[in-house]
């Protein structure tokens, strides 16, 4: 287990480097000036002459790129050119709003993508399987920043139920964290619920009709041991890969998310950094999810290996 763990953060190195890369040239490529947006539109061309040689932009690009990966090697992700403030520091103080608001999606997703499809499984071809496709279809289907603004419209403007925006800490109010986070987190957990719906159908019909699950039936061993022990123990090795396919559908979704319920998480924090050609704050910022994402893949192998022991003997 160990070694496919270290096999998995080893190959991961390469990744983090071409991601470092990308964003660093799509940044420089993007049309627009930092030290014209910090000096202002009054700023003469000798100041920001001036404001580009203390933020190191008048160097060449290579120099540029050297300097940030000369800081990676310590630790050092840079200093937002707005804020002030380093990048890791920026980045995890928006961290915890971000995750709570995946965590909760993420159980949302969990709880009504599995039941849904096990349900249509086990009613194959009745109106549950057909009530639960269609649900699927349409949360699939629907944008999710289209789906927030129908929530916003609905339950904040028209019925007054919940707040168009803001955010309450978790630990302050959790009533009030559940008020200003439950919008935000069904718009970011429907399209994929549907899509875990699907893929936990599709799994429990192809379990349910192998040899073994007849013979359980056979023996007169209970439906909902049937269905809990040996049926759904070995649909969730695939569902397992489609949940962290879905934690990083969360964590990308929650860009447009928390923009659009203006919520002071990471996705907030990157959009304004692009609209501000803050360098070092994208570069950074995204380096940092990128390595998280990929510390959860490399988590998903891992429960992969436990619930399926032929990849433990194929890794050997």
């Amino acid at each position: 287990m160990t070694g496919i763990a270290l096999r998995r953060l080893f190959s991961a190195v390469p990744v983090l480097l071409i991601v470092s890369l990308i964003t660093f040239g799509m940044m420089r490529l993007i049309p627009g000036d930092p030290s014209a947006i910090i000096g202002g539109l009054s700023a003469t061309q000798e100041q920001l002459a001036q404001i580009r040689h203390e933020l190191g932009l008048d160097q060449p690009v290579y120099i540029q790129l050297l300097k940030w990966y000369a800081g990676l090697l310590h630790g050092d992700f840079g200093r937002s050119l707005l804020m002030g403030q380093p990048v890791m520091e920026v980045t995890m103080q928006r961290l915890p709003v971000t995750l709570a608001l995946s965590a909760y999606a993420l159980v949302l997703t969990l709880v009504l993508g599995l039941l849904g499809g096990i349900f249509a499984a086990l009613r194959q071809n009745s109106w549950v399987d057909q009530a639960a496709m269609m649900f699927s279809m349409f949360g699939i289907s629907v944008p999710n920043f289209f789906l927030g603004l129908l929530m916003i419209f609905l339950f904040a403007v028209y019925l007054g139920w919940l707040p168009t925006g803001g955010y309450i800490p978790l630990l302050q109010d959790p009533v009030g964290w559940l008020r200003t986070s439950t919008m935000p987190a069904i718009s970011l957990a429907l399209l994929q619920v549907g899509l875990l719906a699907r893929i936990t159908r599709s799994t429990m019909l192809e379990v349910l009709r192998q040899d073994y699950i007849r013979t359980a039936r056979a023996k007169g061993l209970p439906r909902r041991l049937v269905v809990g022990k040996h049926a759904l123990a070995n649909a969730l090795i695939p569902i397992t890969t489609v949940v962290g396919i879905v934690i990083s559908l969360l964590l990308s979704g929650s860009v447009v998310t928390e923009t659009l319920f203006s919520l002071p998480g990471i996705g907030q924090l990157l959009t304004q950094a692009v609209l501000n050609r803050d360098y070092p704050m994208v570069q950074g910022g995204l380096l940092l999810v990128t390595a998280f994402l990929v510390f959860v893949n490399i988590v998903v192998d891992v429960c992969y290996a436990l619930l399926d022991p032929r990849v433990r003997y194929d890794a050997h």
